[in-house]
């Protein structure tokens, strides 16, 4: 039977009775320190990002660049009161929502033409988008937003007629076209699929509806849902569409674009999980 080892100090004093810890018993408390430090690290790091991605953002007003013209400005006023393809506006601004979360920019901007539609079925709201068989989850769009192809599938799962049209699959001249006839009729809608930075915003991947054009500046109207950052603003045509011919990221040619809102199809179409070029949107 071995001998008791009775713990002494390097000077040869007895610690037993002492408060000194035995050799090696420091060691496990240290670890336990920091275990629960990281635990709590972990915690917070946790909370942070799910109020960044779950929770409603809050007002982050920015700076408009000089050449967009708000809405609300004197300018932007006059603009609207000229402009003869404004006939989606009344029913786009009496329904318009501001996103609920920093990714829902394409849940914000369907919930909003879907209304404007006035479907006899009941209004959707941000949180009822997810009831119908749009292949996506709200967990899902809150990390990655939406690609256009996901944009356009979610309406048609609502019954919407939606047609998607990548910027890189046409021209300038023809989305000029189909705005302007778009915006001169009732009953259809055009959303817009864009890079921010190419406007002088922060850089982002980013969708609202369009609800007028003016065709002696050559401006569109582009109804900002992320209405906590920027207002409703009079963009250039042409740098609305170097926007949207931007790729979605530095792997893929894929561009973005735009979808054409029809009315209220019979059928409702079943949408599937689409993997596209990997990249949605995100405001």
């Amino acid at each position: 039977m071995g001998r008791f080892v009775v713990p002494r100090s390097k000077a040869g004093v007895d610690l037993r009775g002492t408060d000194a810890p035995f050799p090696g018993r420091a060691f496990p408390r240290l670890a336990w320190i920091a275990g629960i430090g990281s635990l709590l690290l972990l915690a917070s790091l946790s909370a942070v990002a799910w109020r960044h991605y779950f929770s409603p953002p809050p007002p982050e007003p920015l700076v408009v660049p000089a050449d967009l013209v708000p809405l609300q400005s004197t300018l932007g006023r006059k603009l609207l009161a000229e402009s003869d393809a404004q006939a989606d506006y009344p029913e786009l601004a009496a329904n318009f929502v501001t996103q609920s979360r920093r990714s829902y920019c394409g849940v914000a901007s369907s919930v909003i033409v879907f209304n404007a539609l006035h479907d006899p079925r009941p209004r959707l709201d941000q949180s009822s988008y997810f009831d119908g068989p749009v292949g996506l989850t709200s967990f899902d769009v809150s990390l990655t937003g939406m690609s256009l192809h996901q944009l356009s599938d979610g309406l048609r799962a609502h019954g919407v007629r939606a047609e998607p049209v990548y910027a890189g699959d046409t021209d300038a001249a023809s989305f000029r076209t189909r705005a302007a006839r778009n915006l001169r009729t009732d009953g259809d809608f055009l959303l817009v699929n864009y890079q921010r930075a190419v406007l002088g915003q922060m850089e982002s991947g980013h969708i609202s509806p369009v609800a007028a054009f003016h065709a002696g500046t050559d401006r569109l109207l582009v109804m900002d849902v992320a209405s906590y950052r920027y207002p409703p603003v009079w963009v250039p045509v042409d740098k609305l569409w170097d926007a949207m011919r931007s790729p979605l990221n530095a792997k893929t040619r894929r561009t973005r674009g735009f979808v054409e809102v029809g009315g209220i199809s019979r059928e409702v179409a079943t949408a599937s999980a689409d993997g596209g070029q990997g990249v949605a949107v995100h405001d």
